[in-house]
Parts: structure tokens; sequence; C-alpha cells
């Protein structure tokens, strides 16, 4: 079994007004066995160009520029699956996958290391990418975090590490929450961020729910929903 574990730079987050673009694309293969040894194949990237200027906020991020880019291969927006390129790979892997789902289009199933991350270490202060890379002793030395190479190769021990702590999880069930919002074990936002969910009063639920903007993050309102709807009614 082989899952290629991805990650995407990009001039900034995609709106249903500016769809935005890729300026890098990097990835790391594991492979799995029958016998459940896993081996990570080595980093690899290369840069875009987006057709277009890259924001210094995006810079800021991943500190590639227009310069960098320039020469680069052709825009890339939204990457097509053709068949005979990805025959091999049986799982996508990537950290918080439904961003790189905005820009690559593939019928091969989706596993989101973040939602899973949350599930398997519930307990822990964060999940991005870079803090468990220190919390879980990840013990490599990556020094350029948010590049494409680098944190697909993260994502990639991030995974072997889900595997080596709860050896019986499935990957049909890594796929299905992964398919759904993550499950946050507290309140991320506002003036109850750090909560559990049970302690957010039931107001600032609701306001969640059905006064917040669409700029919600929708993992968020889908867990503000969900227990609304377990709070008995009045």
């Amino acid at each position: 079994m082989i899952i290629r574990c991805i990650d995407f730079e990009t001039t900034g987050i995609p709106t249903p007004e500016d769809a935005h673009a890729i300026v890098e694309i990097g990835w790391a293969d594991m492979e799995c066995d029958d016998s459940d040894q896993v081996q990570i194949g080595g980093e690899n990237s290369f840069l875009c160009n987006p057709g277009r200027t890259i924001p210094f906020e995006a810079m800021a991020v991943h500190h590639i520029t227009n310069e960098m880019v320039k020469d680069a291969f052709g825009n890339v927006g939204m990457i097509s699956d053709p068949p005979d390129d990805y025959a091999a790979i049986d799982y996508f892997a990537a950290h918080n996958a439904d961003y790189e789902r905005q820009f690559f289009k593939t019928d091969v199933p989706f596993i989101c290391t973040f939602k899973v991350a949350v599930r398997v270490w519930p307990d822990l202060a964060s999940h991005s990418l870079q803090y468990l890379r220190y919390a879980l002793n990840f013990g490599v030395d990556i020094p350029s975090p948010h590049r494409a190479g680098p944190d697909a190769y993260l994502c990639a021990i991030l995974l072997a590490k889900i595997f080596e702590a709860k050896p019986d999880l499935s990957i049909d069930d890594m796929v299905r929450w992964s398919n759904g919002p993550a499950l946050l074990p507290r309140c991320p936002i506002g003036k109850h961020r750090g909560k559990a969910w049970d302690d957010v009063p039931t107001d600032y639920l609701e306001w969640i729910v059905y006064k917040a903007g669409d700029d919600m993050d929708k993992n968020v309102k889908a867990n503000a929903k969900h227990h609304l709807i377990k709070r008995p009614q009045s």
C-alpha cells in the first residue's frame, strides 16, 4: 500500500470570488507492507508559476517570492487526476486536507492527518503540524517549515506516529473521519477559547451556528451545532 503525503503552498485561501493558485507542490511517499512495516521516502517538491502576483501575506508564510517562480512550471490553479500518473497511489494524505482538496481533484481517497490526530490525541493543546512535530517527538530536523516538501515529509512522519499509537485503527476509519468535520475537543475561538464544549454557554453556541459570518471555520460551526443539538431543549 502506498500513501502519498502532499502539501501545497499557495497564493492564498480560495474564495468564491478568487480561486487562488499553487506556488509549490511537495510530496513524500509512505509504503506499508502486510506486516505493518512503514517506510517513508524522501521529500520532493517543485515550484509553480501561479500566473499572478503572490501577495505579501502569502510570502510571509512560505517565503516564496515572485522572482522564485517566474520561470517555474506553468499556472497551476486546480490539478486534475490523470489516472496513469497515480495508478500506484492507494491513498493521499495531507494535514488539513480540506485545504489541499480545494486545489486537487482526484477520486483517490484522502486521509486528513489533522482530523485523525484530533481523535487520537484529544488532550493536546494544539494539533497543528508544527506543534505535533515537537509534542510527539518526530526526531527530525526540518530547516524550512511552511515549505511544501518539508511539510509533506512531516505529514508522513505524523501518519507513521498515528499507525504506531493506534495499530488497530483502520484506514477506512481514517478516511471516514477525514470526510467529515474535525471532532474538536475544545472550543477554539473567542472568549470561550480552550473550554470543553460542554462548558460553553448555549447562547454562544447559538451565535456560532446561526449568527457567525460565512468566514467562520466550518469545523467550528459543525462542532457547535453538534453540541447544541445534544443539549436539553428549554
